[in-house]
Order: C-alpha cells, then sequence, then structure tokens
C-alpha cells in the first residue's frame, strides 16, 4: 500500500496552503505570528471607531495591535478590547489607554504610562482607556465658559466706548502732552541751571576762604571790648536816670510842701481865694471906670477948674 498517495499529497498541499494564506494574511494586518505576545484588555465607554489590527502605541511606538473588539455583554456597559503586546513590554500600575483620531481618519491606541515604574499589571488584567481630550475636545468644554464671558466682553468694550469718548480723557492727554513739554524745556534748561549752581559753589568756596582768612580772635576782642563800653554806658544811664528820680521826688516835695511859695501858690486854699478876690475887685474897677470915667478922670479944655 502506498503511503504518498494521490489523496494525501492533495490533503498536505491544502494544508500548507491554508497556512500559508493564515500567515500572508496576519502578515498583512501586522500580526507576526512566530513571535510570542502578552495579552491584555482594555475597556472603553466608547471604542471611537477602533477597529481590529489598529496598532497599539506607547510613547509614540508601536507595541502591538489590537486583536479583538467585543461589547461587554456581561455589564451591558461600554466596549472591552483585546491587544496583544510585545513579551518584553511591561505595563506599571496605574497606567491607561487613550484613542487618538488621526488627520486622515482611522484611530490609534495609546498607552498613557503609570507614575510607578516597578510594580506591573499582570497579564490578561483590564487597563481603563478614554478618548483623548484633542484641541477641539478642549476648546468643545471652553465654550460655555466663553458664552459666560461675553456678557462680561461686552460690558467692558462699553466702558472703553465710554473711557475713550470722554472729554476729560483728551483734557488729560492734553495735560499730558503740556506736562511733557515742559519737562522737555525743564531739561533743555537743566544744564545752564547746573552751571550757575557750579558757580554758586565757586563763589561759596571763595567766600569760605575769606571767612577763614578773617582773624577771628581779634573781632572777638573788638566785640567784647564794644559791649563792655555798652556795659559802662548803661551804668552812668542808670545814674542818671537815678538822679533824676531824685530831682523829681524833691521838686514833688517842695510842690508839696507850704515852706516856699511856689508850695504856698499850690497848696494854700486862703492865697488862692485872696488872688481871687483881688481879680474880681479889678475887674469890678475896670468895670466901673467903663461906665463912669467922669469919676475918676477930669479933663478942662479951656483950663477951668476941676470939680
Amino acid at each position: 500500500m502506498k503511503v504518498w498517495t494521490k489523496e494525501v499529497k492533495i490533503a498536505l498541499t491544502a494544508i500548507v496552503a491554508f497556512v500559508c494564506v493564515f500567515i500572508g494574511i496576519n502578515f498583512l494586518k501586522g500580526i507576526n505570528v512566530f513571535e510570542s505576545s502578552n495579552t491584555y484588555y482594555v475597556k472603553f465607554r466608547d471604542c471611537a471607531g477602533l477597529q481590529v489590527t489598529n496598532p497599539v502605541y506607547a510613547n509614540g511606538f508601536p507595541v502591538g495591535i489590537v486583536r479583538e473588539i467585543n461589547y461587554n455583554y456581561s455589564d451591558n456597559d461600554g466596549v472591552v478590547a483585546t491587544i496583544e503586546l510585545d513579551k518584553e513590554m511591561r505595563i506599571p500600575k496605574g497606567s491607561t489607554a487613550e484613542l487618538v483620531a488621526g488627520i486622515m481618519g482611522g484611530v490609534t491606541m495609546n498607552l498613557v504610562m503609570g507614575p510607578n515604574p516597578t510594580q506591573f499589571i499582570e497579564t490578561h488584567d483590564t487597563i481603563t482607556g478614554g478618548p483623548q481630550a484633542g484641541a477641539l475636545d478642549m476648546a468643545a468644554n471652553m465654550i460655555p465658559d466663553i458664552q459666560k464671558l461675553l456678557p462680561k466682553l461686552d460690558s467692558i468694550l462699553a466702558n472703553l466706548n465710554a473711557l475713550t469718548g470722554n472729554p476729560a480723557l483728551n483734557a488729560s492727554l492734553d495735560n499730558f502732552q503740556a506736562i511733557t513739554t515742559d519737562l522737555r524745556q525743564t531739561s533743555s534748561a537743566l544744564p545752564g541751571t547746573m552751571q550757575q549752581i557750579d558757580g554758586m559753589a565757586t563763589h561759596f568756596n571763595s567766600v569760605s576762604g575769606k571767612v577763614d582768612a578773617l582773624d577771628f580772635d581779634a573781632t572777638l576782642k573788638s566785640v567784647d571790648s564794644t559791649l563792655n563800653a555798652a556795659h559802662s554806658l548803661m551804668a552812668r544811664l542808670d545814674g542818671v536816670s537815678q538822679n533824676l528820680n531824685g530831682m523829681t521826688q524833691t521838686l514833688n516835695g517842695k510842690l508839696s510842701s507850704k515852706d516856699n511859695s511856689l508850695g504856698l501858690l499850690l497848696n494854700d486854699t486862703r492865697m488862692h481865694s485872696d488872688i481871687n478876690h483881688t481879680i474880681q475887685s479889678a475887674d469890678s474897677l475896670l468895670s466901673d471906670i467903663k461906665a463912669h470915667p467922669k469919676r475918676y478922670i477930669n479933663i478942662s479944655v479951656f483950663g477951668g477948674k476941676s470939680k
């Protein structure tokens, strides 16, 4: 009996062809069936277009592929993707996976490594996954905040317009320009002022030199002698004043006393009365002479006898 019959050859050829087709298809998918790998599971709420055979990256380097994608029928929540990573690839605890949408379409999976490089998850453990917050997502999240800011922005613009249209602002700008002009003029006049200050300093130095050259001892002696003469003069004036006071007191005593004519005249009331009586008699005599002059004066024109 022949072993290598026609049927056996056909069966072997079909098996080899099937194996070659299987290897070729996996090779085209990026799966190397001759290399060993570790299997992990990634749970997403939304796979967002992820497909089987999509590459898996870690720090931008391809480390595996997506082997299967299944719906989580047990919890009826989310999708579970089965990934195969290189045998040498070890995932730290706390690592996550994120889906990144490509510019030309398609979705890739990135592994975000955890902070602890010494503790690793075991094979067939589950990794938490989610979509990457791209620029568009961040912009979409910012839209509510931007909408809240729009009324405030309108208020700010209105206040800014009111401020720019305020005549006081234009007046302040004009005043500022005038102040700037004055400052320029002042700065231009500053060198001349500094020269004047230098001249004053030079003059002050010359005056200081002259003051230093003065004989202060002689001057102080002259001042002392002048002060002594002034003190002597003041003493003499005090003596004169005392003499005047004595004379005044003596005169007052004489005027108050009745032992002299002037004091008697000023203090004796009888003498005043006699003098007043004499004056009144003289006045009466003058009045009688004016009224009856013939009693006292006899004038004869022809030399007759007086009566």
